[in-house]
């Protein structure tokens, strides 16, 4: 009876299974049905050309898929429980300040954030959370929010188990929790989004910034300006730059070089020169990726010699160790930029950009060679490029 009731449990939870015999291509076939209400396993045996060996075979192949329904099931059914050492602390925190009425030691709440192994542990520690700021405000008269320190490493442990949704409270400038709102929370988030290619949590993390007035920092754009270019959403960087730019933010040079090089990739000129005119207004000297950026631009523009003039500055005033990233640059740009740039020209244009390409690039590095610049690199995959 006890094998009869497990059928009946695996019947209403796998209701279609493949046949069998689409399984073991032979000459004798087994079809397992499972019956949505009958809860019996039916066999329909289609009597072809075999031996004995086989039948026992094909029995025995049957009753391993069976087998592992049934503890697939059982291993579907498993709920995740909290830690042992999460729930000892958890408790040890509660008794403290809900029935001894004391308060704790600090490092017994450290102690909690450090072993949260799953989203259970994070539910324990905001509870705990919740007890001993109510606690602080009617025993101990202290009104201020946990330390900064803390809310940090908070959010950190909620990325940790993956328990975004609890991050996201975090983020809150107005919780039960004792918790502060910070740029340092709200990265930890967003290189977890980073990690996933997560637009939407991106968004949800920067809207939730600026709902509880928590400043955007040059370190958040870094982040957000990598997101976009890693999912190709051109339209929702320019939206942030837009925002960032308008706050007074100071972007870093590799938000700069993101950007820059997103623009080049989509053979957008005009955006490019405007994102350079920033960038020189507040930094005097160019990286490698804002300098292969703006002579990706003029290749665009069919300026191969100012190509090289600009490749060549930036070689010069850069240190030796810095030689091998320019060559590993200057190669990007002969054999993968061309492809990505015609990729992505949707207009008419594209036979005209290829074919100036093809030009002008080879045109560049011979100038470059006149100019002093030492470089191994081979320009036959041009030819290459579709027309």
């Amino acid at each position: 009876m006890g094998f009869r009731r497990l059928i009946v449990e695996v019947s209403r939870k796998h209701s279609q299974l493949r046949p069998v015999k689409s399984l073991f291509p032979c000459s004798y076939h087994t079809a397992l049905k499972f019956g949505g209400n009958a809860g019996i396993v039916s066999e329909n045996l289609v009597p072809c050309a075999f031996n004995y060996q086989e039948h026992k075979t094909q029995q025995h192949a049957c009753s391993m898929m069976l087998s592992k329904a049934l503890y697939s099931s059982e291993a579907n059914t498993t709920e995740v429980s909290p830690t042992e050492a999460a729930k000892e602390l958890h408790d040890k925190l509660l008794k403290s300040v809900t029935e001894q009425r004391t308060a704790p030691p600090n490092n017994w709440l450290w102690a909690l954030i450090e072993k949260c192994d799953n989203r259970e542990d994070i539910k324990l520690l905001f509870n705990v959370l919740e007890n001993l700021r109510k606690f602080r405000l009617s025993n101990l008269r202290i009104f201020e929010n946990f330390n900064d320190n803390l809310c940090r490493e908070v959010s950190k442990a909620c990325v940790r188990v993956e328990a975004i949704d609890f991050g996201k409270k975090t983020l809150w400038k107005h919780n039960v929790y004792g918790l502060t709102p910070s740029v340092a929370s709200a990265n930890s988030i967003l290189l977890y989004a980073k990690q996933h290619n997560d637009v939407n949590l991106m968004v949800d993390v920067i809207k939730l910034l600026k709902a509880n007035d928590v400043p955007l920092q040059p370190s958040t754009a870094d982040i957000v300006f990598s997101i976009c270019y890693n999912t190709g959403n051109w339209e929702l960087m320019c939206k942030y730059a837009k925002r960032f730019v308008i706050s007074g933010l100071k972007l870093r040079r590799t938000s700069f070089d993101t950007w820059m090089t997103f623009a080049a990739k989509l053979g957008d000129v005009d955006s490019l020169w405007k994102i350079e005119k920033l960038r020189s207004g507040l930094m005097k000297t160019h990286t490698i990726g804002s300098c292969f950026s703006c002579a990706k631009g003029l290749l665009l523009e069919c300026k191969p010699e100012e190509a090289a003039a600009i490749i060549q500055v930036v070689t010069q005033t850069l240190p030796e160790g810095k030689r091998p990233d320019i060559m590993a640059e200057l190669e990007k740009l002969v054999s993968e930029w061309p492809l990505e740039v015609i990729k992505n020209r949707k207009d008419e244009g594209k036979m005209a950009l290829a074919s100036g390409l093809q030009e002008d690039i080879p045109a560049m590095i011979d100038s470059l060679s006149s100019l002093g610049v030492k470089m191994n690199l081979k320009v036959d995959d041009l030819t290459k490029m579709p027309l």
